[in-house]
């Protein structure tokens, strides 16, 4: 007998995993087969009644005390402090102590999972070995206050005769009163180390904690009762006890199916419909079981999403907040135009059974006149959501809450609740991408917001020819536009107008904000920056005035100024910033971000490949805008077969008398008019041009020497104003103009005077400037946007002669150098190369400029 019991013994250890699935598959499959045939005698129109029949305030009270009936299980979560080296904090341990037991409550799977997460939240606050040994021992607790009530039950039973009925089941109660007692005396009579910090006390604590988790879960199953109005209750205690001991036997996660078949099946033996049972038993699921498990999920979710969210560098809330905005931008957009399809065309939103599919899905306000104001409202609004304007958030916020409750009061539908809580969950998501002070109108926005409101209008103005009542038709009227009256129609022609007056105050108010970025034209910290760190190829440009200064500064100390232009939402920077580039990328990172703040992106015009590549780490994109000609000025010359035109044309000017000089700063009024004549005679009448290249200007020219050929009568016939780099290596000039009458090759003259001027002053290159759109597109795989270019250089003469200017100066030039256009890589290429031209095409007037006065519009307002 003792051998056999040894192999029973063994065979069981063996083979414990599969002798366990089977009890589990037994039991479920019993459940299944009483649950099939509780199914039978239940009614369901009794069933639906007993649901829908409940009050508000029944609901609510179910609600406020199953969470209560909760709450003693948070007291193992402070116990389990005691055993740990460090306690945490109590809100943290309300927290996890919560999703923990709640987790546990429902999906326990034996008290394992309840288990492993206290190890997960506790891990931080002490090592793996004390959370595992601290949860081990609160674990043998959890059901000694099961154990307690049970004795108590059988006490209710045998002493004071409530729950006879129940008598077959005594020894359930008696298997589970055990458990206390040998619990007891197995860890005060074993002499081990485990046991060593669990006195009596301590045991106390946790039983009375479980006490009160088994006697709050029994008292809440009884109050629900008689929210049902049932009546002697006093003898389902026990029954609630007996089910609960059963339940844990079954090892089911959360003893769904054995404690309910179970509970309906005493509940029967005492008199109580198998409906009302069922319903019984749901509200006690629901709201003991799925709505604290519910908030817990919350919980859990939030608290695992930012531990993943910092694991991951912010990565997965910042995709999550970018993919909300971008819904929420939709949802604004889509409600605004099914706002002014419904008002504009009222017929034909009935008629169309698409846009009268999206009806659920879109937001009601007071009336037609109404929709049309609040629609051009959240269009305006939209637009400031989708560029990120903090200050759209809650005036938008305003008029959802206000569309939200006349939804609701109109309709009530599913898909309605399920549309506005969608909206809801990605307001407050899209929030932390809403932070810029102010908005820009970039040209791609007003011209998708212009022709939704075109089209607003358009079809309002087609409705009024088709409604007009002094307008004689030959042909049917489109159904689709027919108002049932001229008086409403009238109505919403006002409302159109109104509408106008305010998207207008919207967009006003969306835009306007403090500029900080330009600190004006100082030339004291200018040439303090160039002096102490040296300038540029383009740096000199800052004295025409025309252009905005940024600083970048250092402890108050400026170390680098951008040169720049606003169009549109564009900051247009000529060329790189200039001075200290050891914090060139953290300049630039600056710019960015307090350009960012106001809606505006950055764009670098001519620069190098260097630099290209530097913004390329950045995110920015790039397109060559053509080369550079630098002129070797050590070993130039203008001897051998090269340059044999040339030399013969210089010295046919030393001939007849042509004169090089420098004349230095400042200017006499006689000089300055006749440099004035010469430019006059030069441009015949063309507009001068700007920003990237100089222009007549008497503050300008007075800070370089400027180089002049004079006739032989010592008259002045052309001459080129200096650009200092700041430095030995580079020098060139900018302005280079000449009398109409002067003889040709007056160029040349200038040009290799001034080689030989730097050459001897210590230089070691001339730049020649740019040969726009050179060199750009020349590879059949290259970008798309320069092969475009390329076709412009090649065959682009007739406007503009690219290939002559290319060829002019390749003559001299040593090397040609690429020059790019940096854009930001979500930027247009097509609206950024059109808004540069703008830029450079136009001269401004440097005092009206600085002065604050020059606001060129292009599309609306705001545009400096």
């Amino acid at each position: 007998m003792r051998n056999f019991w040894q192999k029973l013994t063994g065979f069981a250890k063996l083979h414990k995993t599969i002798l366990k699935a089977i009890f589990v598959m037994s039991v479920i499959v019993f459940v299944i087969i009483e649950v099939g045939r509780i199914g039978q005698d239940v009614d369901p129109v009794q069933l639906q009644e007993y649901l829908t029949n409940q009050s508000l305030g029944s609901v609510l009270s179910m609600l406020v005390l199953g969470l209560v009936a909760v709450t003693p299980m948070l007291n193992y979560d402070f116990v389990i402090q005691e055993f740990l080296p460090e306690r945490a904090e109590t809100k943290y341990i309300l927290k996890s102590g919560w999703v923990v037991n709640t987790f546990n409550n429902l999906i326990g799977f034996g008290g394992v999972l309840g288990a492993t997460m206290r190890a997960t939240y506790y891990g931080k606050h002490a090592s793996r070995r004390q959370v595992i040994f601290a949860v081990s021992k609160i674990a043998l607790f959890l059901l000694s206050g099961l154990s307690v009530w049970s004795l108590l039950a059988l006490v209710e039973m045998y002493v004071f005769g409530i729950g006879r009925e129940f008598t077959q089941y005594t020894i359930w109660l008696i298997g589970g009163g055990l458990y206390f007692p040998i619990l007891l005396g197995f860890t005060h009579l074993r002499e081990s180390e485990f046991f060593a910090d669990l006195p009596l006390a301590r045991e106390m604590r946790l039983t009375l904690g479980s006490m009160l988790e088994w006697g709050f879960a029994g008292g809440f199953f009884l109050f629900i009762g008689y929210q049902l109005g049932l009546t002697h209750l006093a003898a389902v205690f026990p029954l609630f006890m007996i089910a609960n001991v059963v339940g844990i036997a079954s090892m089911v996660p959360g003893a769904i199916g054995s404690f309910d078949v179970f509970m309906i099946m005493g509940l029967s033996a005492v008199g109580v419909d198998p409906s009302i049972a069922v319903v019984w038993l749901l509200f006690y699921r629901v709201f003991y079981y799925l709505v604290p498990f519910a908030i817990a999920v919350v919980i859990f979710v939030q608290d695992m999403g930012k531990r993943i969210n910092d694991y991951l560098q912010g990565i997965p809330m910042q995709l999550l907040s970018r993919g909300a905005h971008l819904i929420f931008t939709i949802l604004l957009y889509f409600t605004a135009i099914v706002l002014l399809i419904l008002a504009t065309m009222p017929n034909f939103a009935l008629q169309n059974h698409v846009l009268h599919s999206f009806r659920p899905y879109t937001l009601v306000f007071l009336g037609r006149a109404a929709n049309i104001v609040i629609a051009f409202m959240l269009m305006g609004l939209a637009r400031g959501i989708a560029n990120k304007s903090r200050k759209a958030y809650w005036p938008t916020i305003i008029i959802l809450i206000l569309g939200m409750i006349t939804t609701l009061l109109k309709d009530t539908s599913l898909k309605t609740i399920i549309f506005l809580g969608v909206m809801i969950i990605v307001t407050l998501l899209s929030r932390r991408e809403l932070y810029r002070e102010r908005i820009q109108f970039a040209w791609g926005d007003r011209l998708f917001d212009g022709m939704i409101y075109i089209a607003a209008f358009v079809a309002y103005a087609v409705a009024g020819f088709y409604n007009a009542p002094n307008i004689h038709h030959r042909r049917p009227v489109p159904t689709a536009w027919i108002f049932p009256s001229w008086r409403l129609y009238l109505s919403g022609l006002i409302a159109m107008f109104i509408a106008i007056v305010t998207v207008y105050l919207v967009l006003k108010y969306l835009s306007v904000g403090g500029d900080k970025l330009d600190a004006g034209f100082d030339a004291d910290r200018v040439k303090a920056v160039i002096d102490q760190y040296g300038g540029n190829l383009v740096s000199h440009l800052a004295f025409l005035r025309d252009k905005s200064i940024h600083y970048y500064q250092v402890d108050g100390q400026d170390q680098l100024f951008f040169m720049y232009r606003k169009k549109a939402d564009k900051i247009i920077i000529m060329g790189e910033p200039v001075g200290n580039q050891d914090y060139l990328v953290p300049a630039v990172e600056e710019f960015m971000n307090e350009a960012d703040k106001l809606d505006l992106s950055l764009v670098f015009y001519e620069v190098s490949e260097g630099f290209t590549m530097q913004m390329h780490d950045l995110g920015f994109d790039f397109m060559k805008f053509g080369e550079e000609g630098l002129v070797a000025l050590p070993d130039f010359k203008i001897s051998g077969n090269h340059f044999k035109g040339e030399r013969s044309l210089m010295n046919r000017f030393k001939r007849e008398g042509y004169t090089f000089d420098i004349i230095q700063p400042p200017f006499d009024d006689k000089t300055m008019a006749r440099l004035q004549e010469i430019s006059d005679s030069w441009l015949a009448g063309r507009e001068e041009k700007g920003f990237s290249l100089g222009f007549m200007d008497r503050y300008y020219l007075e800070q370089t020497p400027v180089a002049v050929i004079r006739d032989k009568d010592g008259q002045m016939i052309a001459f080129a104003n200096s650009m200092p780099a700041g430095s030995k290596e580079t020098t060139s000039i900018d302005l280079m103009r000449h009398m109409a009458d002067a003889p040709s090759g007056i160029m040349d003259e200038v040009f290799i005077n001034l080689f030989y001027w730097g050459r001897d002053n210590g230089y070691q290159y001339f730049n020649m400037g740019m040969a726009p759109l050179s060199g750009v597109g020349t590879n059949s795989y290259g970008f798309l946007e320069e092969r475009a270019a390329h076709l412009i250089y090649q065959y682009g003469y007739r406007f503009y002669d690219f290939g002559g200017l290319r060829s002019y100066k390749n003559k001299y030039v040593t090397k040609w150098v690429p020059r790019y256009v940096v854009y930001w890589r979500r930027s247009s290429v097509l609206f950024t190369m059109l808004q540069i031209l703008l830029i450079v095409n136009k001269k401004i007037d440097p005092q009206l400029y600085q002065a604050g006065m020059y606001q060129p519009q292009f599309f609306g307002p705001h545009n400096v």
